[in-house]
Order: structure tokens, then C-alpha cells, then sequence
């Protein structure tokens, strides 16, 4: 039984992945609480964090890094150009793609967010110790990177499906 509700959730406490959404919930709620004054997502923040330590990446490169859907990512960067934080340039060795970079404002912006993370990181740090950060990020690591059991791979940070019996996959 849930001691706080008293509500028979069965397995689900004891389940990696159900735990590991409660947890996500509330490191997020944190976030969107901490950054909510630059108005600044969870996704927005990696997707500038990523152009800002790797600048003139292509979009599908920064896509791919970070598990976002082609679809989802150009509207994600559609809403950072608007806002003036990032831009698309040509790419110089392929016209048909565009390199990623911060503007003078997206870059002064990740320098205002830096301590607003370290806070935000801090607190997350306090509800389980230093010690238990370490291992908590190894471990989710370990669930990322390691070998699957059930069939599915990981191509860049998505999930895919193996095919179904009987597709045209296979």
C-alpha cells in the first residue's frame, strides 16, 4: 500500500519505469518553476545548450543528439529563431542543410540560465546527495546505453520498435 494515499498501486512502485516518470515529473516541475521567468523548456534548454557547445551542427544533426523527431525539432527551432535566440545559416559544404548557431542574445541568455541550472541542479542534488546523484546518472546510463533484452535498440536517444511478424521488414 501507498502510505500517503492509502491506495494499492500494485507492481508500479517497484517499477523502473514508472518510478523513474514520477521522478522526471518532479525534477521538470522544478525546471519549468526555475526557468519559467526566461520562458525557457526543458527541450529549448538542450537544443541551445547543444548549439552553444557545438555551433554550426545541422538541424538534423542536433536532432538526432538529442532524440528529437525531425517534425517536433523544426518547429522547436522555429520558436527559438522567432525568438531570436538561435539561427539557421546555410551550411557551407551543403546547401541543402542548414548549420545551427546562437545569436548575441541566445548566448547571452545561456549565460543568465547557467545559474538558474545550478540551482535547479542543487536541489535535485539535495533530495539524494551528492553520492546518489553519481550513481543515479550512472545507472540511468547504464539503462540507456546498455544492451536490450526485449529487442528494441536505441538509435540516437529514440526507441525503435523491432518489426512485427508478418511486416514487410522483415
Amino acid at each position: 500500500m501507498n502510505q500517503k494515499t492509502n491506495l494499492d498501486l500494485g507492481p508500479l512502485p517497484e517499477l523502473i519505469g514508472y518510478v523513474l516518470r514520477r521522478a522526471q515529473l518532479v525534477v521538470f516541475q522544478d525546471f519549468f518553476q526555475a526557468f519559467a521567468p526566461f520562458n525557457i523548456s526543458p527541450a529549448q534548454f538542450s537544443v541551445l545548450t547543444v548549439i552553444e557547445r557545438n555551433p554550426g551542427l545541422t538541424q538534423s544533426q542536433v536532432a538526432a543528439a538529442l532524440g528529437i523527431k525531425r517534425t517536433n525539432f523544426v518547429g522547436l527551432l522555429d520558436e527559438l529563431e522567432r525568438r531570436a535566440l538561435a539561427e539557421r545559416r546555410q551550411a557551407a559544404r551543403d546547401k541543402r542543410s542548414y548549420a545551427l548557431y546562437l545569436t548575441a542574445d541566445g548566448a547571452a541568455l545561456m549565460r543568465k540560465l547557467k545559474p538558474v541550472l545550478k540551482a535547479h541542479e542543487s536541489r535535485m542534488v539535495a533530495r539524494i546527495g551528492e553520492a546518489g546523484r553519481d550513481r543515479l546518472v550512472e545507472l540511468l546510463h547504464e539503462i540507456v546505453d546498455g544492451p536490450s533484452a526485449n529487442g528494441t535498440r536505441l538509435k540516437g536517444a529514440k526507441a525503435v520498435r523491432p518489426p512485427r511478424p508478418g511486416s514487410a521488414a522483415i
